[in-house]
């Protein structure tokens, strides 16, 4: 039988590889996170005080009923508040808790050691051009829709 060749195989391989090595670690650390989860979590927390679940939806590239469902998980974990914006009774803004910022503070040292061996022996001309080439991917399909 022949392998998938495609960048789309190797990009899939890759994202998988990755999600495999995180969840083992935040098992490992006891931290009871998804890596959406993680990515949202952490998403409200660089967005702070203007943290809506529109705007989550938006700049984490997952559709409505998917961030409400990790949303909502993220609530029952103690992770999170949601609350409608002061005013403004159609979006929800979303708070890190003091859990939600303790996970974080165990979370991130995790994260950087983890990035640091991905691009272990990658130099920055190569890094740089991964990204480019990364970025192109992205136009090339985002010109179509």
């Amino acid at each position: 039988m022949k392998q998938p060749t495609g960048y789309g195989f190797l990009i899939d391989k890759t994202l998988k590889k990755l999600q495999s090595i995180y969840l083992k670690a935040f098992k490992e650390h006891g931290i009871d996170l998804t890596i959406e989860q993680w990515a949202i979590l952490h998403r409200i927390y660089v967005l702070g005080d203007e943290a809506s679940q529109s705007e989550i939806t938006k700049t984490n590239y997952r559709n409505r009923a998917t961030t409400s469902r990790v949303i909502a998980g993220l609530v029952i974990k103690g992770m999170i508040t949601k609350d409608r914006f002061d005013g403004d009774s159609k979006r929800y803004k979303l708070t890190v808790t003091k859990t939600g910022h303790q996970t974080i503070e165990t979370v991130e040292p995790i994260m950087y050691r983890l990035r640091a061996v991905g691009v272990k022996d990658i130099n920055q001309k190569d890094y740089n051009t991964f990204i480019s080439v990364l970025d192109r991917i992205w136009n090339n399909y985002e010109s179509k829709q």
